[in-house]
């Protein structure tokens, strides 16, 4: 249906499973930006009153020139993704409102405009079933984990139709449910990261590569079973930017060097090499 947006999705999975960064990287690799992707966090949707700011606050009312907060980001980005985060948080009645824009693809503002949504994707992530994902990850093993993983899936549809109306379900394109990271998972995680410091470094001409060690050093200590791959880029800042940053000030570490990040006793240490080390 040509009027309806170019997708809408249910991302399901526990905090830090990357339902975020793939709602970025969509944007990127489709509109050649993630910025074209606007992040509403449906928690501060939970009142009823709360619900008009979507599309603006009536005539006479606080908030009236500033336009609706989910209206005003489409008119101004029309080709992009909505973000609706932790949307089993929303009021009821914001569902009326979403489902308009997932059968007609459009809203009409406060002031009468209709926001056309046809050249969006509408990505709304929630972290129902939480509970059961983290009983799960406790009794899972290699052995095991297909099957828990299965029941957890099962476990979890059954929670979303318990929490969200059928006739809204029945209009979302896909559900997807995001599996607990695995430990390759989380070194992948740990590799993709470091290669955006190995461009930024790039830039300044100096070489940096990384150890197995150190990988495991950064996944071992960055990840955790209750907020997932989240703390990974806190800890790179602390151990490896902060003291890159350090080295570089100090003249340690100039132009044209070539860097590797090792793990050693109870954190990292930067080496100078005289070549690349190859992966």
């Amino acid at each position: 249906d040509s009027k309806r947006p170019i997708g809408s999705f249910i991302f399901l999975g526990t905090t830090g499973v990357g339902k975020t960064e793939l709602a970025k990287a969509l944007a990127e690799f489709l509109f050649d930006d993630e910025n074209m992707m606007t992040r509403i966090d449906m928690s501060e949707y939970q009142e009823r009153h709360s619900v008009s700011r979507l599309v603006g606050a009536p005539p006479g009312y606080v908030g009236y020139e500033e336009g609706g907060q989910l209206t005003e980001a489409v008119r101004h980005k029309p080709y992009s993704v909505v973000l609706l985060d932790e949307i089993e948080k929303a009021h009821p009645d914001v569902f009326n409102i979403l489902l308009q824009v997932l059968d007609d693809g459009r809203l009409t503002d406060n002031k009468g405009r209709v926001v056309n949504f046809k050249n969006t994707i509408i990505i709304m992530t929630s972290n129902i079933g939480s509970h059961i994902i983290q009983d799960g990850i406790s009794e899972m093993n290699d052995r095991n984990r297909e099957q828990v993983l299965e029941r957890i899936r099962i476990d979890v549809m059954n929670l979303l139709r318990q929490t969200i109306r059928p006739e809204f379900l029945n209009r979302v394109d896909e559900i997807i449910m995001f599996n607990p990271l695995s430990a390759k998972d989380v070194k992948d995680i740990v590799r993709m990261q470091f290669n955006l410091i190995k461009k930024q470094m790039a830039d300044q001409s100096i070489t940096i590569d990384i150890s197995d060690a150190a990988v495991d050093w950064l996944a071992e200590n960055g990840y955790d079973p209750h907020y997932g791959a989240r703390p990974i880029k806190r800890l790179m800042q602390k151990h490896l930017l902060n003291e890159l940053s350090r080295q570089i000030i100090a003249d340690k570490i100039n132009k044209n060097d070539h860097v590797l990040v090792d793990s050693f006793g109870e954190g990292l240490v930067l080496r100078k090499i005289n070549a690349p080390v190859t992966q």
